[in-house]
């Protein structure tokens, strides 16, 4: 249980730039405005707040609010904190950088890559059992599927490594080639 002591959360310049940048970005990312500026204030708050708070500091309609929240509790980006002396619902972010970026990428590939690896198999079956459809359309279609299902199966690989193994990984970036170097297959480039 929390105990709010701390001075109310402030919308300075530089907060507020974050907060509407993060909607937009949310925006173009198939996220509701609201949801997304909702989860960037709750993540830099440092402390529970409540959707009154929240509409307040933000100027939504308290419904806005309750509905953004829902939805970010159901992606796991934001969880309930009770706060001692007080009946009120406060809410907050998830705070591990590493955490909220994995659920935002799990997310985005659950609404947007895994319906297109579904569809592409059903259009590459039919399009390999119709007789009409060219031979350059079944390849580039297979090429096409073969190239997500790489795609996902190094994502569910990633996603087996420990943070603590990981992120030495990901920060060695092209080294790790150079490392990798003796073996990995030499491959000629194709020439312009």
């Amino acid at each position: 249980m929390t105990e709010i002591t701390e001075t109310p959360v402030t919308l300075t310049p530089a907060i507020q730039r974050f907060v509407l940048h993060w909607g937009d970005m949310g925006q173009t990312w198939g996220v509701n405005r609201s949801v997304a500026q909702i989860h960037a204030l709750l993540f830099v708050a440092g402390r529970p707040m409540s959707a009154e708070e929240i509409a307040e500091l933000l100027k939504m309609a308290r419904s806005n609010v309750s509905t953004s929240i829902r939805d970010l509790t159901n992606w796991g980006l934001v969880r309930r904190a009770p706060v001692l002396g007080d009946r009120r619902d406060f809410f907050e972010a998830e705070s591990d950088v590493w955490e909220m970026t994995s659920k935002i990428v799990a997310i985005r590939k659950a609404r947007e890559i895994d319906p297109v690896t579904d569809d592409l198999k059903s259009f590459l079956d039919d399009a390999a059992r119709d007789p009409e459809t060219s031979a350059i359309a079944v390849t580039r279609l297979s090429e096409l599927k073969a190239m997500i299902d790489l795609l996902n199966n190094w994502y569910d690989q990633m996603n087996r490594v420990p943070k603590s193994q990981l992120l030495p990984l990901i920060k060695l970036g092209s080294k790790a080639v150079e490392l990798l170097g003796p073996f990995l297959k030499k491959t000629p480039h194709p020439k312009p």
